[in-house]
């Protein structure tokens, strides 16, 4: 074996312990030993960069675990080669494994933020795939051989389908305000109803994006209630825009009053200041007409007279991470020339993904078919109960020992912001296990592979099946029959 590994000690007080730890350090074989024992197990695709590192923190580990003031668990059955060897291959492949990866999400939150929102279309994955494995025509015109823009690919389809003028497109919504706030009303004033001043998800507040653009923000109204008067007392000589933003995943009801959009356009004409809606998730369209009510249609915002009009890609839209501004021509373009505008540009496969996803609304009843977040938002409750009767179909065939399986009438969220009061029906399968709380198998599931997410409901573990694809219930089938 190796030569033995350095140890203080003393041998006139060196006690049994000691000793029997200075001999399992001596067993500790050389990182270039272990290397050179692993041969054939190293499996394809596993560098020795990795390899070596894998093995100095197994021997490392193994060492502390030696020496650690309480007692070690430590065996010479750990020290056997074979067991350091499997021990070095299991962190050599956590150390290759991916840490973004997909998982199932049955949540039943379709735009779930923490999941990456919105599934993209096959459509636009493609383009994608077929933009990065080659060069592309990113910011070159083919037909004069000229340097173009990248805004190119998107801003005539973005007129068409919004029927604004012009659009712009940086890398949020977040993004998207701040550009405007930066190019449009730096030193100036802003006004914004209180009862839109709005923090969303890890923190983020609105005002923020303001206090960081150089803008200042003149609150008016209170929470609940703000009139057509609260924001004309307001506009003097220092104000640079009126703003509309959206309440994200909240909304305050009774005793409220609000301005429509038309009223604090016709506001701001008869002022000559112009309105920017933040819409936060920007549909372009019509939900009502699927039982989806409360999100104000991007298109209607541009009709409606908004002078500049934000929006997400990722959210309702259902395409990639992109903040969309469209608008009047005479606002776009500064915005186009703002030196944060590059800061702020999308890469070449947001460009393709995002076309791709916006020639999906050419065809407006194809649409729903083709985004997975329209198609998941909208279909029938009955389809999730297909799916989930089918998922308990397999199970009961399997036959997983502890394991009991019941299809339940439940409700879904949209997610991301979007639609906050919906309600979206939906039928979940909900399992226990005769030996397993609900907690530990939403662990269970959550750290198996690929990762399964759902949420627990009364000591039960609920997984909504409108969120789940019908590709995926076989392999969650197969997930689930391993608790026995």
């Amino acid at each position: 074996m190796a030569r033995a590994a350095w140890f203080p000690y003393n041998k006139q007080t060196m006690t049994p312990a000691d000793e029997n730890s200075r001999e399992l350090l001596r067993r500790i074989p050389q990182v270039n030993e272990l290397i050179e024992r692993l041969g054939a197990d190293v499996e394809p695709g596993f560098p020795r960069p990795v390899l070596l590192a894998s093995a100095r923190c197994v021997l490392e580990s193994m060492r502390e675990e030696i020496l650690s003031p309480s007692p070690s668990c430590i065996s010479g059955a750990d020290l056997e080669i074979e067991s350091i060897k499997k021990r070095v291959m299991e962190e050599a492949g956590n150390i290759m494994k991916p840490s973004l990866r997909s998982v199932i999400n049955a949540t039943g939150v379709v735009l779930h933020t923490n999941l990456g929102r919105s599934p993209l279309a096959t459509s636009a994955i493609e383009a994608v795939s077929e933009v990065s494995r080659r060069y592309s025509n990113l910011e070159h015109r083919i037909t004069t051989g000229e340097r173009g823009s990248r805004q190119e690919h998107l801003e005539p389809l973005l007129r068409e389908l919004t029927g604004a003028e012009a659009a712009l497109v940086v890398n949020n919504n977040a993004a998207a305000v701040l550009l405007v706030l930066s190019a449009l009303a730096k030193g100036c004033e802003v006004i914004v109803s209180r009862g839109q001043l709005v923090e969303i998800g890890d923190s983020f507040r609105l005002p923020d994006i303001m206090q960081e653009s150089g803008a200042a923000l003149v609150e008016v109204g209170t929470t609940n209630r703000t009139c057509l008067s609260d924001y004309g007392n307001a506009i003097g000589p220092e104000t640079a825009l009126l703003m509309r933003i959206h309440q994200s995943n909240f909304r305050i009801v009774g005793y409220t009053e609000d301005v429509s959009l038309g009223d604090l356009v016709g506001l701001g004409g008869q002022h000559g200041v112009p309105v920017v809606e933040d819409l936060g998730s920007g549909s372009l369209v019509d939900l009502d007409a699927k039982g989806l009510p409360g999100e104000h249609a991007v298109t209607e915002s541009v009709k409606e007279g908004a002078d500049l009009v934000t929006f997400s890609g990722d959210k309702l839209l259902g395409g990639p991470q992109a903040g969309i501004i469209v608008g009047t021509k005479k606002y776009v373009e500064p915005l186009r020339r703002h030196p944060l505008a590059r800061a702020l540009r999308i890469d070449k496969m947001t460009v393709a993904a995002l076309e791709a996803t916006l020639r999906e609304y050419l065809d407006p009843e194809e649409v729903w078919k083709r985004v997975p977040a329209l198609t998941m938002l909208s279909e029938p409750a009955e389809s999730a109960k297909r799916r989930a009767a089918r998922l308990k179909r397999i199970l009961d065939r399997q036959g997983p020992v502890g394991l009991s399986c019941t299809v339940t009438a439940d409700t879904s969220r949209a997610g991301g912001g979007s639609l906050p009061t919906a309600e979206i029906p939906t039928f979940c399968l909900s399992v226990s296990h005769n030996s397993l709380s609900a907690t530990a198998l939403e662990e269970a599931l959550r750290k198996a592979d690929p990762c399964v997410l759902g949420r627990i409901k009364e000591d039960k573990l609920i997984l909504d099946m409108r969120t789940v694809s019908d590709a995926e219930v076989p392999l969650l089938a197969a997930i689930l029959s391993a608790f026995r």
